[in-house]
């Protein structure tokens, strides 16, 4: 299945990496949306040990759970790391770049992994279109 919202629908686990405990960030409000329409949210962001009562990690290989999509919430420029990471870690079906977030090196390094990229969509928008 490579596509994206087929992965969406299908998927139970997700990502946020940039997760915020500020209620203005999207990154905060869409978490709470997804955890809201029943997915599992594992917030990643080092500089907080929980965010929503839940554990938050520094990163995506630290993450001790499976995880289907990693949703990226951090500057274009900040991403060739998370999208490293997210290969290195086994059974992600997507990886998906927020609004005004596209890094085509990084989505080279996806399709040569095998792995569907979404850059610059918003999953909540799209979520809320097809759900």
């Amino acid at each position: 299945m490579n596509d994206p919202h087929q992965i969406l629908l299908a998927s139970s686990t997700i990502a946020v990496v940039g997760a915020s405990p500020n209620p203005s960030r999207p990154s905060h409000w869409i978490s709470k949306y997804l955890m809201g329409e029943g997915y599992t949210v594992i917030p990643v962001n080092p500089g907080h040990s929980e965010l929503f009562g839940l554990k938050c990690y520094p990163d995506i290989e630290s993450i001790d759970a499976e995880i289907d999509i990693v949703n990226i919430f951090r500057r274009s420029d900040q991403v060739i790391p998370i999208v490293e990471s997210s290969i290195r870690k086994s059974g992600i079906k997507l990886v998906w770049m927020q609004d005004n977030v596209y890094n085509e090196a990084a989505a080279q390094l996806l399709k040569n992994a095998g792995i569907p990229v979404v850059m610059d969509d918003c999953i909540y928008r799209v979520h809320n279109q097809i759900k």
